[in-house]
């Protein structure tokens, strides 16, 4: 646990002897001994007048946890708690390509049908998890899309009203879909993050707009950004460290 405490105090800025015994409340032969067994296994490195640093070791176990993180089932416990809460379908999905590429669908208790299958790639622009794929791009992103997909056949769109949306979607962490990809469904959708913060995915709430009124989708947006931090923190992010970094 000492040794542990040591990286982590390293992480934190604790670079040199005097202030990494002060932050871990041991004396300096205790730390300097377990800083350089540290040194020796590779977990810290050590620079004359610099001090210590995160070490290779701790690269490499970094790159082997992302490669045997599947983002889906890292994803599914937090998916299917939160169907049960809602009660609605959960989606999650991934930017592919120009699309959203739904991984995992939640079936909720409701009796509604949603067309939306494992496999489907969907447009981002009308989609609430597509939106959410993509507030973190710049307004030129966004424009580019909406062209793309309105040519392409999609709906004609209000651009100003659009964009707005999604100005404030990008404040607010979160994205709706309010009737725009299929009649009579609407759905809240929030952005998952990787250790980095980059948006690595997404999961979105949706059902019948019945069930899915204005003052529902206000009240179910905490939940749904709760449940994509949930899996972001997962994944290695830190909100705290995302707000410093801000």
């Amino acid at each position: 646990m000492r040794g542990l405490d040591v990286i982590e105090a390293v992480a934190q800025g604790a670079r040199t002897l005097p202030p990494l015994a002060a932050y871990l409340a041991l004396s300096r032969s205790t730390t300097h001994r377990l800083a350089s067994s540290l040194v020796e296994r590779g977990y810290l490195a050590f620079t004359p007048r610099e001090g210590y640093r995160l070490g290779p070791k701790l690269m490499q176990l970094g790159h082997l946890a992302r490669e045997q993180a599947d983002i889906v089932q890292v994803a599914r416990p937090h998916l299917e708690a939160l169907a049960e809460a809602t009660e609605d379908t959960v989606h999650f999905g991934i930017l592919d390509g120009d699309h959203a590429l739904y991984l995992d669908k939640m079936p909720g208790r409701r009796r509604i049908t949603i067309s939306s299958r494992i496999g489907d790639r969907q447009p981002l622009t009308s989609t609430g998890l597509g939106k959410a794929l993509m507030i973190d791009q710049p307004e030129t992103f966004w424009t580019a899309r909406l062209d793309a997909e309105t040519q392409g056949g999609g709906p004609p769109v209000d651009r100003a009203g659009w964009l707005a949306r999604m100005h404030a979607y990008a404040s607010a962490g979160r994205a709706f879909d309010i009737e725009e990809n299929e009649d009579q469904i609407r759905c809240v959708a929030a952005p998952v993050r990787n250790v980095g913060g980059a948006i690595v995915g997404a999961l979105s709430v949706s059902s019948a707009a019945q069930y899915m009124n204005d003052a529902r989708m206000q009240d179910l947006s905490a939940t749904v950004v709760a449940a994509a931090h949930a899996i972001s923190r997962d994944l290695g992010w830190s909100q705290e460290e995302s707000n410093d970094a801000a």
